[in-house]
Formats: C-alpha cells, structure tokens, sequence
C-alpha cells in the first residue's frame, strides 16, 4: 500500500485549491477515502450530535447488513430453484439459467441458489449503487465538498427492500428520489429529516403500487420459464395474516421458518437471524441506540398486546401476536437498519425512547387497523422521522425548565 500512498500523494495537488482539476476533488477524495482513512474534518456547517467519525459509521452500517444481503440471496434462489426443480422447466435459455451453468444447476446445491439470487438482486444493487453514487458525486462537484459515505449506505439499504423483480429503471427512480429529494436539497448528509432509502422506497411504492403491492411475492423465473403469463405470485406472511389471521398463518409458515428466514419476501427482510447479527455489530460500535430499539419493541409489544385484548369479529389481525409481527414484513429490518439512522432519528437520549415508542406503535396500527396496507414499516419509520425534531424540542425544553426549577428551588433555601 506504500507504493499506492506514494501516488495518490504525488496526483493530489492537482485536485485540490489551484490545482489544474481542482473541480474534480471529491471523486479524488471518495477513492483517496476508499483505501485510506482521512485525516480532514468536516468544515460545513453540519449538526453535530457527537464524536462518531461519519465515515466510519456508515461503512459499519454497510458492512452489517452484508448477513441479511448474502441470506436474503440465497433465500430467493432456494425458494425459485426449488419450485422451477419442481415444474421442470430450466432449459429455456434464460440468462439466468446461463449464469446458472457456470456453477452447474442443482436445486439442492448452496452455490447454486446463491449464484441464482445475486443473478437477480446484483443488477439491481448494480443500478442503485451506480444511479445513487452518481447523483452524490454530481451534488458534491456542484458544491465543491467531499463525497459522503452516506450514499453507500442508502444504495444497499434502498436495494434490499426492493422486491426482486423490480424494473432496473423503477429501482433508478426510486434512489433518484430518495438522494434527491429525501436528502440533496435540503443540504446533504446530517441535513436530511428523512431516511433517504425510506423516502426513496415509499415513492416507487406509491408511484407504481400494483407492482409492490406488498403483500404478495414474486419467485423468480417463473415468467421467464413461460409457466404463468405474469409469474408465480403467492402471498407473504403478511398478506396470510391479514386474509387468514393467525390460522391460516401457522398452517403455512412456522414462527421458525419465519425466524430463520426460510419465507419469501423482499431480499434482506426475511431473515431474523441475519439481522440480528447486523444489530449485534451496530450496537457493539455503538452506531446504533439501543434506546430506539428497545423503545420500538416495547411500543410494539404494547400496541399488539392491547389489540390482541380488544380482538375483531371482522379484522383477524387483531389476534396476530407481538411474537408473529416481530419476524414477518419488514419489522425487524426496518427497526435496525432504518430506524436507527442517526441523523433523522432522534438525538436525544429521552427523545430516542419515545421516537421508538411512536415506530412501534404507528406500525401496528397501520398493519391491524389499516386493511389495504398489511405492512407499514416503512410509513411509520417516515412518520416517526417528522416527528423527531418536536420530540427532541420538548425533550430540551423539558430539561431545561426542570434545571430551572431545581435551581430556583436551591437559590431560595
């Protein structure tokens, strides 16, 4: 790494000030940054809410969400091989089915069924990476500031809810939006009061919601095997609850399959398992609260628990258990990865509480009381990210007025 130290060194005061490509310096920056650790500091007027370097804490989020990524691969080829090994139909000339021969297919081979899900999810990773990284480089040129690692954390998160049949230029739109939108103009990364992944999710889900109903799933290959005109869609755990209830749940799911993770659905939101190895890391490096997370649980274990006691002669949801909405939908996905990002979550140690709080509650109103929308996840998180700036505010203002009255109460005795 000497002689790569050596070059970048001796290429550097070209970008910088006065330099002849000066303009081009945060693309120099980024790959300066993607061998080495900077020894700059941020000079922006950024909100500072603690000592955390940023870059180190967004490639810790990026890194831990690599078990739910290589799971959730792995998890969509098992499933698609399994059926397409059960209908017979491999020799079609898909390139998939290609990419496939490489590695020889065997339906019961790991490596098969992962190689046949990234075939599906890493043109999909490939596009958002490409699209988001793009529109970060482009806000950073403009502005003449450093490429933030922000955007390598919203590409892989934003790619991992993405069902996996999505069209590559739906999956481009919906990061546009999300960077864009969700954070670029409002100034960039510590600036944005929405999670820019959720922000760009909930657009493409409300753009075009026939295609991410969110209550079905899609096995890959099987429209391009021609077995149905539009693919094999089944519904998801989710969608079982809500037709069927509990019921209909255990009969087709087991809470282990569930936990482990062997369940379609999107690709990094099955697995309890793989995310919670994500969590572990997260909260070992403290980058996330474990304020928030227990915060959001207790919300809603209480919100379900009450429901569960109210009951419904027409709404079987309402007897879903806290246990079953812990490891189906995006619950335990969205609780690690999204809500606990720093900057549009709550900064405050009380307020973290009750931005859990509100997560875990929203969430089980809109899966039980809300019939069109099975999920919810992804709304309550963005509800809770409007929310976290008054939360905050009243949490300040709450201690201030008690320090005020305590030295009040001291002066006077």
């Amino acid at each position: 790494m000497k002689f790569l130290r050596t070059f970048i060194n001796n290429i550097k005061p070209s970008f910088v000030d006065g330099g002849k490509y000066n303009k081009w310096f945060p693309l120099f920056d980024a790959l300066e940054n993607l061998f080495f650790t900077t020894s700059g500091k941020t000079k922006n007027p950024i909100h500072v809410r603690d000592g955390l370097d940023i870059q180190k804490l967004m490639v810790t989020v990026w890194l831990a969400a690599f078990p739910a990524m290589f799971f959730g691969m792995y998890n969509l080829g098992a499933h698609s091989l399994e059926y397409l090994e059960s209908i017979n139909q491999m020799n079609t000339g898909d390139w998939h089915h290609y990419l496939i021969s490489f590695v020889g297919y065997d339906s019961s081979s790991f490596f098969s069924k992962m190689w046949f899900g990234a075939s599906y999810f890493l043109p999909i990773y490939v596009t958002v990476f490409v699209v988001g990284i793009g529109w970060e480089a482009l806000f950073a040129i403009v502005r003449k500031h450093e490429i933030n690692e922000g955007a390598f954390v919203t590409t892989i998160l934003f790619a991992l809810t993405c069902p996996p049949d999505i069209p590559l230029w739906q999956a481009a739109m919906g990061i546009t939006f999300g960077i864009v939108i969700g954070k670029e103009i409002f100034g960039g990364t510590g600036k944005n009061f929405l999670n820019p992944a959720l922000t760009g999710r909930a657009f493409i889900y409300f753009a075009y919601p026939t295609q991410l109903s969110g209550d079905k799933v899609w096995i890959a290959g099987i429209s391009d095997n021609l077995v149905m005109p539009s693919g094999y869609s089944g519904a998801t755990p989710l969608g079982v609850a809500a037709e069927q209830g509990i019921p209909g749940l255990t009969s087709s799911f087991s809470w282990l399959d569930a936990f482990v993770g062997n369940i379609p659905g999107s690709v990094g939101e099955t697995s309890v398992i793989a995310i919670s190895i994500g969590l572990f890391i997260l909260l070992v490096t403290k980058v996330a609260s474990y304020r928030i997370i227990l915060g959001t649980l207790f919300g809603m274990i209480a919100m379900s628990s009450i429901l569960n006691i109210v009951g419904s002669d027409t709404n079987p949801m309402f007897y879903v258990p806290w246990y079953w909405h812990l490891v189906i939908g995006s619950f335990a996905f969205g609780l690690v990865f999204m809500a606990t990002e720093p900057v549009s979550g709550s900064g405050t140690n009380t307020g973290r509480w009750i931005y859990g709080a509100v997560i875990g509650v929203t969430v089980i109103l809109i899966r039980v009381v809300n019939p069109a929308f099975p999920e919810g996840m992804m709304l309550a998180i963005l509800f809770a990210n409007l929310l976290a700036p008054v939360i905050d505010h009243m949490v300040v203002v709450s201690n201030i007025n008690r320090r005020k009255a305590w030295y009040k109460n001291k002066t006077s005795s």
